[in-house]
């Protein structure tokens, strides 16, 4: 453990120091400077390093965040000990990460990516009680405050260039500097999370520079088959064409829903999904849109299905009687409730589905718009993700050239999401789905404001002030609203 600790602390010093640019991603939504000095600069002006052809490339990050929730009022919590209600006691939680990105050049067109991670973490309330609007989008659902590493990605990738118009590809984490065609085929295969490369939103996605809060990482009700820390292995495949841009892939989803082991069997259960995406320009600005699909197979509970076992054999088929069947009791050392369903007796090879629509369109040259809506079919147990059914969010960021601090930056955004009314059912009969479930529910849609400003330190350091306003936590207009401020260091080298 004191190795552990010793590495953290020593990755955190070195980021303090450091000095480096952005991800071509981010560059565009925060005002990076693509000729800022940094390593891989200061190794290619001494001939170590070649940065308009990469034979390698390593980056790193270092980010921790705090959370403050205030104390709030409830009608009740944890009726008849449901166990995933969020406290309503005033909380602090935390999360402290480090990230080396290593990038190699194998052959004409072939690379290499390889990510290590470190993440010491402490969740608001066991991480329950929040359905769509998260906090803190790095918290994992098996992270603990001891600091632990583990592999977050290790995949091949090969691009196939096809014509078009010359591209120069920039130096970036998962991103060797090369020249490729606009017209183009890239496929991968290994170990990373499938929103690394589907709805890649410049105004909303990048939690250690923009918004905080789950419910702008990606659509809210994207359940897209993860293990617990957001990762799985899979293949992509993206053709490139011009203006257009057509992706596929699918991934393994965990064994148990919300767990860490994954199911390798892909050809019975995984998450498949497909992203058509064109970019334009509106008035001279440029702006992408995107339409995304999933659809899921999965050894999951539908809750029609867990309603109707409870309601025909009450006594036997409940939550205090899944015995070896996977549940969520004993991850909160209680026993269940014997008078509530429970998904343990229904889980079967099921499908959910969903389509959601993402726009990111620049309304001057430092502030951009974005927008995501998805629904999905709402009759399976969160698998994955988290539990919204129906998701909605859009706000804005801005850099700071207006103010003459060209490399902070500010945002606003606003989210809603929502469960079917058959999740509804389940949940007011006492039922558990993932990480919420109050014992029983006053439907209502859940929602957060988001406001944050980001301050610019050094070239590669950004502080940042965030607040927000949590409405119908868990989508229960019965408990809530909730406060939250948070403070966020984040370094680049």
């Amino acid at each position: 453990m004191r190795r552990t600790v010793s590495v953290l602390v020593a990755a955190a010093l070195f980021a303090l120091f450091a000095v480096s640019p952005a991800s071509a991603e981010v560059s565009e939504a925060t005002g990076h400077d693509d000729d800022a000095f940094d390593v891989m600069n200061v190794l290619t002006r001494h001939g170590l390093h070649d940065l308009d052809d990469e034979s390698w490339n390593a980056y790193g990050q270092f980010t921790y965040i705090s959370n403050w929730k205030q104390s709030f009022s409830a009608r009740y919590s944890n009726l008849n000990g449901a166990g995933r209600s969020l406290k309503t006691t005033a909380e602090r939680s935390f999360t402290g990460t480090f990230t080396a990105y290593l990038g190699a050049h194998l052959w004409p067109g072939g690379e290499a990516y390889y990510v290590p991670e470190i993440i010491s973490m402490k969740p608001l309330s066991g991480l329950s009680g929040l359905g769509g609007a998260i906090q803190n989008a790095e918290l994992q659902k098996n992270g603990q405050i001891t600091p632990q590493i583990y592999q977050s990605r290790a995949y091949l990738q090969q691009r196939f260039n096809l014509g078009g118009k010359h591209l120069e590809k920039s130096s970036d984490p998962m991103q060797l500097a090369a020249p490729a065609d606009s017209r183009r085929i890239v496929l991968r295969a290994g170990n990373f999370s499938i929103i690394d490369f589907f709805d890649k939103n410049i105004y909303s996605g990048d939690l250690r520079q923009q918004f905080m809060n789950m419910d702008f990482l990606t659509y809210s009700a994207y359940d897209f088959a993860a293990d617990a820390r957001g990762y799985s292995y899979g293949g992509t495949a993206d053709i490139f064409w011009d203006d257009w841009a057509l992706r596929i892939g699918r991934m393994a989803p965990p064994v148990n829903p919300n767990q860490e082991a994954i199911d390798f069997r892909l050809t019975k259960f995984y998450g498949d999904q497909a992203e058509l995406e064109h970019r334009h320009k509106v008035v001279g600005r440029e702006g992408t849109l995107r339409l995304l699909a999933f659809r899921n197979r999965e050894n999951m509970g539908r809750f029609d299905d867990a309603i109707a076992a409870f309601k025909a054999h009450p006594a036997t088929e409940n939550a205090s009687t899944c015995g070896n069947r996977f549940n969520y009791f004993p991850q909160l050392n209680t026993t269940g409730d014997p008078s509530a369903p429970d998904l343990c007796w229904v889980r079967k090879p099921n499908t959910k589905v969903g389509i959601g629509l993402s726009l990111a369109q620049a309304i001057t040259s430092d502030i951009g718009f974005f927008f995501r809506g998805m629904i999905s079919d709402g009759r399976t147990e969160v698998y994955s993700f988290v539990s919204s059914d129906r998701s909605l969010s859009f706000g804005v960021t801005a850099k700071g050239a207006e103010w003459h601090r060209p490399f902070d930056v500010a945002g606003a955004g606003f989210g809603l999401s929502w469960i079917s009314q058959v999740h509804a059912d389940y949940l007011r009969l006492g039922g558990i789905d993932g990480f919420i479930g109050d014992g029983t529910i006053n439907p209502a849609a859940e929602s957060v404001l988001e406001v944050f400003y980001s301050v610019n330190l050094l070239k590669a350091m950004w502080l940042t002030a965030d607040y927000q306003h949590i409405a119908n936590p868990a989508y229960n207009a019965d408990r809530g609203p909730v406060e939250i401020v948070s403070a966020r260091y984040h370094a680049e080298f």
